[in-house]
């Protein structure tokens, strides 16, 4: 292996949200989905070149940065972006929330699968828009989209549907099949449909991931495809995204709402977001063969020796979705977390209680560490 992702440097007392939330506590975070590996030194490098230049004033879209994403969108998407269409932001949680504001009126809603990301549900609350959540369909350990809800859940006054593909928290990679009904869905309703691709390049099956921007175009819905080197790359601290927007109105639309609210990216945003997508894919095929052997790994582990927890195979990303309702725990959160086990609870999510998510993006003796504590936690009940 090129490549170190047996060790990490102790991030304890660097300001970092997911190990800061248990101060002065013995507690392995699991939870906040950023990766426990150092960056790929090929972006190391260049951060540390831009860091030696000395000047860090108002940054513009370097075009070597624009074009890194142009080219980032023909090879891995088939899309063949314009320089105009693409919209740079500081993360794909600001720009939901700036979507339910440009999109979405007072006395109008949001459509979305639940579980999902929080901010997803979040973001129409923040916005003082209306809500719909409709629940994915599981059947014999599969999730899919239940677009026989979904057709009774829309409204005249919904206008806006969120995507999360790959799926967070199950991990679940829609097939194209899947994502061209749903394309279908949102211009047959009128909907602006948000794909959020963030973990487009974690895809961990032999599968294919399906872009939005597949079906983008005068037949399809208005559409805002998503983009971050922030999850594949570990770079989410430095805070840059592109966004797709193909169709021109949209795209104005989306871009004065931002107007006076969103700053410009940093001088070291753009540059870890080019070095990722010009170096980064050797360090990438690395880090897809750990994540797949801590999948299986954890996977295996739940299923021999964590009794009343049950887990989905997980197709993309590093993060795994947990039912621990058969523990019978008022909150089983709280519950790990008082044996040392930092998880996130699937409440949050939209998910009934006892539903926990699990980030296996470490190295194998945390991930190890922390599938002990659980087991001893079980134990002590």
């Amino acid at each position: 292996m090129t490549y170190d992702f047996n060790t990490c440097p102790d991030r304890r007392g660097t300001g970092s949200l997911k190990w800061e939330r248990y101060p002065g506590r013995d507690t392995v975070p699991m939870w906040v989905a950023d990766m426990d590996f150092v960056s790929a030194p090929e972006i190391l490098n260049a951060l540390q070149q831009r860091a030696a230049h000395g000047v860090f004033g108002y940054t513009v879209p370097p075009k070597s940065t624009v074009d890194a994403a142009l080219d980032y969108l023909q090879t891995h998407h088939g899309y063949a972006a314009t320089p105009e269409q693409i919209v740079w932001f500081p993360g794909l949680v600001p720009a939901l929330n700036l979507a339910c504001r440009a999109f979405v009126q007072s006395g109008e809603e949001v459509l979305t699968c639940t579980p999902v990301y929080p901010p997803f549900l979040s973001a129409p609350e923040f916005a003082g828009v209306g809500l719909r959540t409709v629940d994915l369909a599981e059947k014999d350990g599969v999730w899919n989209i239940d677009f026989d809800a979904l057709e009774n859940a829309v409204t005249p006054q919904t206008k806006l549907f969120i995507l999360c593909n790959p799926h967070n928290p199950v991990g679940r990679v829609f097939p194209e099949a899947t994502v061209a009904r749903l394309v279908e869905f949102c211009r047959r309703h009128q909907l602006i449909l948000i794909s959020d691709e963030i973990h487009c390049d974690l895809v961990l099956d032999d599968l294919p991931h399906t872009s939005g921007l597949k079906f983008a175009g005068p037949d399809g819905p208005p559409m805002v495809a998503m983009f971050a080197p922030s999850k594949t790359f570990n770079l989410a601290g430095l805070a840059c995204a592109f966004l797709v927007i193909p169709d021109a109105t949209t795209r104005r639309t989306f871009q004065r709402a931002a107007r006076g609210l969103i700053t410009e990216i940093n001088a070291f945003g753009y540059t870890g977001c080019e070095a990722a997508l010009r170096h980064g894919w050797p360090w990438r095929d690395e880090l897809l063969g750990v994540l797949r052997a801590n999948r299986d790994h954890l996977e295996s582990f739940i299923a021999s020796s964590l009794p009343g927890i049950f887990t989905w195979h997980v197709e993309a990303t590093y993060l795994a979705w947990l039912d621990a309702r058969a523990l019978g725990l008022p909150n089983a959160c709280k519950f790990f977390e008082e044996h040392g086990v930092g998880l996130s609870d699937g409440v949050p999510f939209g998910a009934a209680p006892g539903f926990l998510r699990l980030n296996f993006g470490c190295p194998r003796a945390q991930l190890d560490e922390a599938l002990s504590r659980m087991v001893r936690a079980l134990s002590s009940q």
